[in-house]
């Protein structure tokens, strides 16, 4: 069997990644290719998956963010031609028969269905519980959205009634349900984002910072919003350094894909630089950064995310995936 996997975005391929791992250990011999839609696809690169087409990192960090301006911006840098580049290859996977496994939104969706193949999709970026709970509609709800029924709305219906999508599987009961009603074939397996999460366990037990608040600073995964949204956090934590008696513990969870010096240029005083290594937490990262003012610490990690979500306490957050990853422990985000 040979598979096509379409992802769109860092945490998304991060998702795709760990499935295909768990579907080669069910049928070893199965095909598997890449089609990361935004960036370069690292997730793919670390885990030695085959990216079938072109890629390229654009202005905007992906499709979702965009303005106006960030569109051109993205259009200069030859967004147009990698689209259609990225069609070519899906609509000969299709010819050829090959299945195609989307994990995201509506655009590897999409892509999928103008494959004319078959196809399933893993549904990441949209949950009911934005709009509703088990019982009723949620006080901000707007009317549009109550009249369409659905978060998921009716082109994006249409794509997963199709009779090539064989298969749904969306990120709760909720939303499955709901789809469900709307004839798809909707199936509960939980929540991808969080397999392998609840279940890590922190090795190292030589933590002294009991009596800290220890924060998660999660800046998102794409550039250069992940840069942007890093000086606004970066704001924040200066206040609570400014208006609080705590001792804070403030814990960086930066993507393996972005360029980490880029985001410690951007610290300011009175932060100061102590050590790669001693840092006495329970995060196992060997190259982990540590900054120090007065009775708080800055780590920055990018190699022991798990440990990071497990450490933290709470979190401030700008991130996609790995805030729904974090909340889905329990835990509070800002």
């Amino acid at each position: 069997m040979k598979l096509l996997v379409i992802s769109n975005g860092h945490g998304e391929d991060t998702i795709a990644v760990k499935i295909i791992k768990e579907l080669k250990l069910i049928e070893p011999k199965i095909e598997v290719k890449a089609l990361p839609m935004v960036g370069e696809g690292f997730a793919y690169d670390e885990a030695n998956i085959s990216i079938i087409s072109p890629v390229k990192k654009m202005p905007s960090g992906g499709f979702v963010y965009m303005d106006k301006k960030q569109l051109w911006g993205d259009i200069q840098e030859g967004l147009i031609s990698l689209t259609l580049q990225q069609y070519q290859v899906v609509k000969q996977w299709g010819k050829n028969n090959g299945k195609i496994l989307a994990v995201g939104d509506i655009l590897p969706l999409l892509f999928a269905w103008l494959s004319g193949g078959d196809y399933t999709f893993i549904g990441t970026a949209k949950s009911e519980y934005y709009l509703k709970n088990e019982t009723q509609w949620l006080p901000h709800t707007n009317i549009v959205d109550r009249l369409l029924g659905s978060f998921y709305y009716p082109w994006e219906r249409w794509l997963m009634k199709n009779s090539r999508c064989k298969a749904v599987f969306p990120r709760d009961n909720i939303t499955t349900e709901s789809l469900k009603s709307y004839k798809v074939k909707a199936f509960d397996l939980g929540n991808p984002m969080m397999d392998g999460i609840p279940n890590h366990t922190l090795k190292n037990n030589q933590d002294c910072h009991g009596d800290y608040l220890k924060i998660l600073l999660l800046p998102g995964s794409r550039m250069p919003e992940a840069l942007n949204n890093w000086q606004l956090i970066l704001s924040a934590v200066g206040y609570l350094l400014q208006t609080s008696n705590y001792k804070f513990i403030f814990i960086s969870a930066i993507a393996p894909s972005l360029p980490i010096k880029e985001f410690i240029k951007k610290i300011p005083s009175p932060w100061i630089f102590t050590s790669k290594t001693k840092h006495n937490t329970m995060i196992e990262d060997e190259k982990i950064v540590v900054f120090k003012t007065k009775q708080s610490k800055l780590l920055i990690s990018q190699n022991a995310y798990n440990d990071c979500l497990h450490y933290a306490d709470l979190a401030i957050a700008m991130a996609g995936t790995a805030t729904e990853q974090f909340v889905g422990l329990g835990k509070s985000a800002i």
